[in-house]
């Protein structure tokens, strides 16, 4: 395909002479809608796929690459992209180009930002920009009302989303820096938990989707601020479940425990369950992934109801940073050396208990434990 075939010409560098843009009779689309897209993109359609791709300088093949990653539907070649994209191409490109990024890597960064804002971009129509447009006056539509409101907020919102992602970067950063070695970087020694509550299936056929819809953000929202609050990182959230990572064991410890303790005193929430385990584990795009993962998955569903359930490594980790004792009867050992000694005995935060040994497919036979706080009547053994 030449660059004529896109009925627009080229000058001797190579870069693309746009067409003007059709207006929105000619394209069939809403006007407002139109205005919308305009004043959120902050510039007019003008290129085609094609033409843009020509302009950034790439190839076609790679230019659909970075669009499908973003998670962006293919056009053909309709005229819907603005210099922003050829902009955004040419910079994802220029990384490449330079040795910074390998043109995976670049894919995976368009992917991973693309996903992400998705989702955010999603919610806040959803639930933020719905409840802001609700027409004032009868006869006015909702993207009337919408336009001003966009207008006033887009630069604040802007300004708050570069805020908060430098912010996370910069954590990331000092997790990163701080470890032990290169492949430390990648395959790290987490705390992985998942929060599931319990019999979510009947409640989806009981309660009206409103509600059901308010008990899963109330669920998210909380989990979210618990696991943020104590140190934690929360990966993602599946509805009725939450997956979360720690850097130690203590701290995913008093995560769970925490969750259990606020689900279980809120009566609109159904009961919780989790499951932790703790070892090498595989990070990619802000996920988590390899057989410590599938572990505390399959530690969840094994676990009573309103109980924390842990793998061994976690259990041991614990004993060895002194957040719980081996056994109670190391434990009233101590106890009584130190009362001997006229001394005070060690101080545990969590209490584990053994639990019978089972099979687990694909991962052997597991030997979870009971975690709870020291000094809970069902601590003992």
């Amino acid at each position: 395909m030449s660059v004529d075939d896109t009925g627009s010409g080229a000058d001797g560098d190579g870069r693309v002479d746009p067409e003007p843009a059709p207006d929105a009779a000619d394209s069939g689309e809403d006007p407002l809608a139109l205005r919308l897209e305009g004043l959120i993109l902050g510039a007019e359609r003008r290129y085609t796929p094609f033409q843009a791709a020509r302009s950034a300088g790439v190839s076609m093949e790679l230019a659909s690459r970075f669009w499908r990653a973003m998670g962006f539907a293919d056009i053909g070649q309709a005229r819907a992209l603005t210099e922003a994209d050829v902009l955004a191409l040419r910079r994802l490109a220029g990384l490449v180009e330079a040795g910074l990024l390998s043109e995976a890597m670049a894919v995976q960064v368009a992917r991973s930002t693309g996903q992400t804002t998705a989702r955010l971009a999603e919610w806040q129509i959803d639930s933020f920009l719905e409840g802001l447009t609700e027409p004032p006056e009868p006869g006015m539509t909702r993207t009337e009302v919408t336009y001003p409101i966009v207008e006033l907020l887009l630069p604040e919102l802007q300004e708050f989303l570069v805020y908060v992602w430098r912010r996370q970067l910069a954590a990331s950063a000092g997790r990163v820096v701080q470890a032990a070695d290169d492949e430390e970087m990648v395959d790290r020694r987490l705390a992985v938990g998942f929060a599931d509550l319990v019999g979510f299936t009947r409640l989806t056929r009981r309660m009206e989707e409103e509600e059901l819809g308010e008990l899963v953000e109330a669920f998210e929202t909380t989990a979210a601020d618990l696991v943020a609050a104590r140190g934690g990182r929360l990966i993602k959230t599946l509805g009725d479940e939450v997956l979360y990572a720690a850097d130690d064991a203590g701290t995913a410890a008093e995560i769970a425990l925490l969750l259990v303790e606020t689900m279980a005193n809120d009566e609109t929430m159904p009961e919780l369950r989790v499951g932790i385990a703790f070892g090498t584990v595989t990070t990619r795009m802000g996920d988590v992934f390899g057989s410590t993962v599938n572990l505390a998955s399959r530690l969840t569903s094994i676990a009573p109801r309103d109980a924390v359930l842990v793998d061994s490594a976690l259990a041991e980790e614990l004993i060895r940073t002194q957040d719980a004792p081996a056994s109670e009867a190391v434990a009233a050992e101590e106890a009584a050396a130190a009362e001997k000694a006229s001394e005070e005995p060690p101080s545990y935060r969590f209490a584990l208990q053994p639990m019978w040994q089972r099979p687990v497919r694909g991962l052997g036979v597991v030997e979870p434990w009971l975690l709870t706080r020291r000094g809970d009547e069902n601590d003992r053994s």
